[in-house]
């Protein structure tokens, strides 16, 4: 089986932001009540409530299982690289929680240098890496500033892999006058 019905793919990424969403809300105001963050950790800053998790999840979802589906199903590729990524990028907001959460900020700084640096690697720029990420990070973050927090290497992948990959193609053509390959 090439891809799993597209039908199958944004229901279920909306389902899964919505239930994480509503999971970390019902926690935190069975606890004392809905957190909330200030800006850059600064009490002088505006803050925000770990509440709007119940749009950014969903909207997220619906972004990432619209992207998912549009990329497999229009281009017919596989649907498990945008898995793998989704689950990769689960897994470095998890590790990037149970850093802080145990060690503190310098832990979490280092999982942090190690994420950077994936982004140059790998895409993360797309939308399941977005997803993935921020999922990963709810329970200790809320949803809002781990999204706040992934755009720094999703630009770091977007540059790196559109721009920078992309002239080093042409050099390299440009100087062997090789076929490149596309990569994206």
């Amino acid at each position: 089986m090439a891809s799993p019905p597209s039908r199958w793919i944004l229901p279920g990424a909306v389902i899964v932001g919505m239930t994480v969403a509503l999971m970390h809300l019902g926690w935190e105001y069975s606890h004392g009540g809905i957190q909330r963050h200030h800006l850059l950790n600064d009490a002088s800053l505006p803050a925000i409530s770990n509440a709007w998790g119940l749009l950014v999840l969903p909207l997220l979802g619906v972004l990432a299982g619209w992207e998912v589906s549009r990329r497999t199903c229009a281009h017919a590729r596989a649907w498990w690289p945008a898995v793998a990524g989704f689950l990769g990028a689960l897994a470095a907001g998890v590790a990037l929680s149970v850093a802080f959460v145990t060690q503190g900020e310098p832990a979490a700084t280092q999982v942090m240098l190690g994420v950077l640096m994936a982004s140059v690697l790998f895409p993360t720029y797309r939308a399941e890496y977005l997803f993935g990420f921020v999922i990963g990070m709810t329970a200790v973050f809320g949803a809002i500033l781990p999204a706040l927090v992934a755009c720094v290497p999703m630009l770091i992948s977007a540059v790196s892999r559109q721009v920078v990959w992309r002239l080093a193609q042409y050099a390299l053509r440009r100087s062997t006058g090789a076929v490149a390959v596309r990569r994206g």
